[in-house]
């Protein structure tokens, strides 16, 4: 082939390519002027950033048992209509020991994707946010520095966790549910119901005592939340996690949104008591075994964990459109964005605010305009420019990625330092 010839033959490809729109064109030219033209189908949505449809499929044969990598518990598994876990309102789900977002199909399995920012090839006349000459990470970096983004908002699910080494609830013979099958529950997340929880408490608490707070180090994620929050980015934090491994970051209570509830309160689930009990109170209890209940009506005493048949918390729905209305850069780690209402809310900030997913795999991606990210420009126009990154990989590693662009590394790896330190943690943790 020669030059004129794979110059045209580029062409076409490109034209094809931009046609689908979504396909991903390599092109490597050698020292002698010979052109090589590839052209692949990218997977869609969920399958990752440059997949093919080979990688696709496996992709999708590939379970994932880690709750940790976004994978879970009462939240992933909407119960059927008739069941005692049903609930008549679209605003009621359950936690899970981090933040149940996902579902075991869509779910990462195995080690984390190595780590990459990815670069769309935008339809011709598409305008974007990003500076041509930076890596989207890097023009998002250089916003922060010159001050343009003063009002951060970061989301958050389990896959912020993951490396705190909290258990997973799946692998054969280690996973929590493998340890609650003597309890013979109807199906997993049952754990999870109201209901059920109120018929027999005693496979949450179990559960409970493997996840209860002050066993795990906030990771460096997390950190990097309470370094936005100390140099007074933070808008507010919205977790999915029931884990308080944000407060345990030292983040301030009132920068963080508990969108499923935590472990840091809990109430006596009586309808004429309600009384609440301390975090410490309750785990005086499940770590001798025994079920907690109310000191004046004798019923369970549980953490204030959204299960099932329980409404968000209210903080939730008070704080979200005021947020939301004043973001200026939207920051989503380690979530499927699967659970509503809160996969839907990364659309509540201005049309032209950049969002940042950083995560092992693509997700909440727009099938129509205005819904969900748009990271290939495919919804974009002039009123409203491409403005959505995506870091592929760890979030730790991801976090430490951005902090460096942002000229913070050396702080964050003090910060996280330093907390262990005063703890008298285990580094390794």
């Amino acid at each position: 082939m020669d030059h004129d010839e794979a110059i045209a033959g580029l062409a076409q490809l490109l034209g094809e390519s931009l046609a689908l729109g979504e396909a991903r064109v390599n092109v490597s030219v050698s020292s002698e002027t010979a052109v090589e033209v590839h052209a692949t189908r990218a997977a869609p949505s969920k399958d990752g950033p440059i997949a093919d449809t080979e990688a696709k499929e496996t992709s999708r044969t590939a379970g994932c048992d880690s709750l940790d990598a976004d994978n879970g518990a009462a939240a992933v598994v909407p119960p059927s209509p008739g069941s005692d876990e049903a609930s008549g309102s679209e605003e009621s789900y359950a936690g899970s020991s981090s933040g149940s977002d996902s579902d075991d199909d869509l779910a990462w399995s195995g080690p984390p994707p190595p780590l990459q920012v990815y670069t769309p090839l935008l339809p011709a006349g598409v305008t974007s946010v990003f500076a041509a000459s930076d890596s989207s990470l890097e023009a998002i970096a250089d916003m922060v520095v010159a001050g343009k983004a003063k009002n951060v908002i970061v989301m958050a699910g389990a896959g912020i966790s993951t490396d705190a080494g909290i258990p997973d609830f799946r692998s054969p013979g280690t996973g929590l549910y493998d340890n609650l099958q003597k309890f013979n529950l109807p199906h997993p997340e049952a754990i999870f119901s109201i209901d059920y929880f109120r018929r027999n408490p005693k496979p949450f608490y179990v559960l409970a005592k493997e996840l209860y707070p002050g066993q795990y180090v906030p990771t460096q994620s997390h950190f990097f939340v309470k370094l936005l929050a100390q140099k007074g980015l933070l808008l507010r934090h919205y977790t999915q996690n029931i884990d308080c491994l944000e407060r345990a970051a030292g983040i301030d209570p009132e920068l963080i949104v508990e969108a499923h509830g935590s472990f840091h309160t809990a109430h006596c689930i009586g309808r004429k008591c309600r009384q609440e009990y301390s975090q410490e109170w309750v785990k005086e209890h499940i770590f001798r075994d025994e079920i907690p209940r109310c000191g004046s009506c004798d019923s369970l005493v549980k953490p204030d964990i959204t299960f099932f048949g329980e409404g968000l918390p209210s903080r939730f729905f008070e704080l979200l459109v005021e947020d939301f209305a004043k973001c200026d850069l939207l920051i989503v780690m380690g979530t499927s964005l699967l659970v509503q209402p809160f996969a839907s809310i990364i659309d509540r900030v201005g049309p032209h605010v950049p969002r940042l997913l950083i995560n092992r795999m693509r997700v909440g991606e727009s099938k129509a305009p205005g819904a969900g990210f748009d990271f290939d420009g495919r919804f974009s126009f002039s009123q409203s420019p491409h403005r959505d990154a995506f870091v592929v990989g760890d979030s730790d590693e991801a976090c430490a990625l951005f902090a460096g662009h942002l000229g913070w590394l050396d702080e964050l790896v003090e910060l996280r330092a330093s907390h262990i330190a005063k703890q008298g943690l285990d580094p390794a943790k």
